[in-house]
């Protein structure tokens, strides 16, 4: 079944487009409040830096040949940035799984932009990629912007393990 997972993600990611990660002028760059909100909130996406994914998802510095997600929770993690408009397309649907899936995943961002080094360590070309990161397992990338219900399918099957 998990393959069947994966396959369907990538077939769907060939079918949208992604941004090249390319760098645009500060004053060109659009106010990131509608992508992401504040992690006081209760609900919706949580936005990371580079000290805070290390302490919150894995601190590949400390383990860099060894994976280990630091989390209580399983999540995905959205590299974007404010510039792209793939990113832009899936940020309300993120915003809306986070609150969704409230208290059974995280959702996190990761821009890009501010967060070069964190990006660079993950290999990060194209925007936006999904890192899916399920408890006790490899976490599995995807790239490009995908629908509500392919983000739902993978949450239920790759992230809570559930099975129709």
């Amino acid at each position: 079944m998990r393959k069947i997972v994966v396959a369907s993600l990538a077939l769907i990611l060939i079918a949208f487009t992604a941004c090249g990660n390319q760098s645009k002028d500060k004053a060109t760059e659009k106010n990131a409040d509608n992508i992401t909100t504040n992690e006081t909130k209760k609900m919706g996406t949580i936005k990371l830096t580079k000290a805070e994914f290390l302490t919150k998802v894995a601190n590949y510095e400390a383990n860099p040949s060894e994976w280990k997600y630091l989390g209580d929770k399983p999540c995905i993690i959205d590299f974007y940035a404010d510039w792209c408009g793939p990113c832009k397309t899936i940020a309300p649907i993120l915003e809306d799984l986070a609150k969704e899936y409230d208290g059974q995943i995280y959702i996190y961002k990761v821009d890009t932009e501010k967060e070069q080094e964190l990006a660079a360590a993950f290999g990060i070309r194209s925007i936006p990629s999904l890192l899916f990161v399920p408890m006790n397992e490899q976490p599995q990338m995807a790239m490009g912007a995908l629908p509500k219900e392919t983000f739902k399918k993978a949450i239920e099957e790759v992230l809570l393990k559930k099975t129709n």
